[in-house]
Parts: C-alpha cells; structure tokens; sequence
C-alpha cells in the first residue's frame, strides 16, 4: 500500500480523500506525529500521515521518526513518498520547482536515527548506496509527466539539523559538497523506511532560494506563498500517482 508522509503546507491528500479508519499515535517508539489515515483517494486505498502534526507544531528535530516509521510499516506501508519543503541551492532549483532527489547527505545531529539501538539481539546494516528507491522515483517522473507538471529527475538533498535556516557560509559548504537542495526533515525518514524494507522516495517542492544563493536575506511570506501555490502542484502529480494504484 502507498504511504504518503505530508510535510510542511500539505497537511491533507485534499477534500476528495475518504477517510475510512485512523490509527493512534502510540507505537513502541512513542507517539507518532498524528494519526495515522486510511482511507481513499481517487480510487485507491493509501495511508497518510503528516509529518509536523496537527497545525504544525513539531519541528523537523523533534519530529519522532523512528514511530512514524513503524506506525506505517504496521499499517501495511510497501511504498512512502515523502513531501518536503526545500531551499534551491543549484541553478535547477528555483522556487517552485519539483525534484525527486537520488541522493541525500545528513547534516542532522540528536536524532533516533535508526532501529538498532541497542534493544535487540543484532545490529541490522542495511545497504544504503542509492538511499531512494528507483522504481518509486520512476513512478514519480511518469506520474508529473501525466499531470503536466515539470520535476527535476534527480539531485542531492542535504539534510540539516533545523528548525533555524542555514548560514550563507553553510549553504556554500553544501554546494561545495554537491547538494543541489537543502532541507530539514530527509533524515533518518529515508534510512529509518531502508531498515523497515520498504520503497521510499522524496516528492520534494522548493520553496525559496536557500541562504546567500540570490538574495541577501529569506523571506518567510515568500516561502508561504511558494508553499501556496507549490502544493497544488504536488497534489497534482501524487494523484496521478495513486491513480496508477501500483502493486
């Protein structure tokens, strides 16, 4: 079943989602970041979990993955797309385009960023050489082709600590590094769904300029706005994703 974490502005699949069941937050990891949804939505079954909470009061760094991970591993997630907002650092990555990034590097510290943590009777070392899943990512392309919406096809995403934007000084290291986009919520999501042996990608929305990039300051009703209007754009092409209903 398709999983879809929502991330910040996209807080619900859309009026057209029919709710049939929701979990509670409880897992053996804590509470989750909401309920969990299921429901339908243009035909197809799918979970839905948004990852900053009701009203969004948790920040990236105190989101509890490790329980959002597990709540919809339980609830039969095989596939997550992961909606995150993000700041372009390369040339292809103006405000308001889409990307389904191939690579991510963490940049995140104090976060529970794995299952193996001590409790159990081994240490699981997952393979995490291409961190997103290519036939996920491939479905995403074939998805925004269908809905007419323009995605950049791949990209390195650097995952920062957050809730406070980067350093121009930071954002330059990133580039350095090869990242073409920055975010805060990519890690341990992508990993912690590696571990569980489910298919992940990132449905990524840019949403300004990160630190330095073109302007000298961020500006937040700029980043609002973009959010406006981006996510109409995601619901778009996550649509046309479900509309595919993949095994």
């Amino acid at each position: 079943m398709l999983a879809i974490i929502g991330g910040s502005g996209f807080y619900t699949p859309g009026d057209d989602f029919e709710l049939e069941e929701q979990f509670g937050p409880a897992t053996a990891y804590g509470e989750t970041s909401a309920d969990v949804l299921r429901g339908r939505w243009r035909g197809a079954g799918i979970l839905f979990l948004p990852r900053h909470g009701p009203g969004h009061r948790i920040p990236p760094h105190l989101v509890n993955y490790r329980a959002n991970l597990r709540a919809l591993a339980d609830a039969g997630a095989t596939r997550i797309v992961a909606v995150n907002a993000v700041g372009g650092i390369s040339d292809d990555m103006p405000p308001l385009t889409l990307a389904t990034p191939d690579q991510i590097i963490d940049y995140s510290s104090g976060r529970a960023h794995s299952f193996s943590d001590g409790s159990g009777d081994s240490v699981l070392h997952v393979d995490f050489t291409h961190p997103y899943s290519e036939r996920l990512r491939a479905a995403i392309a074939a998805a925004a082709r269908r809905a007419g919406q323009s995605l950049v096809t791949d990209g390195t995403y650097a995952c920062t600590n957050g809730p406070r934007l980067e350093t121009a000084a930071e954002v330059r290291r990133l580039a350095r590094d090869g990242c073409s986009m920055v975010g805060m919520t990519g890690m341990p999501e992508a990993a912690l769904a590696r571990e569980l042996d489910i298919d992940y990608a990132s449905l990524a929305l840019v949403v300004n300029w990160a630190a330095g990039v073109r302007a000298d300051h961020i500006s937040m009703p700029e980043i609002l706005q973009n959010l406006e209007q981006g996510v109409a754009r995601v619901r778009a092409v996550l649509g046309a994703l479900v509309e595919d209903n993949l095994p």
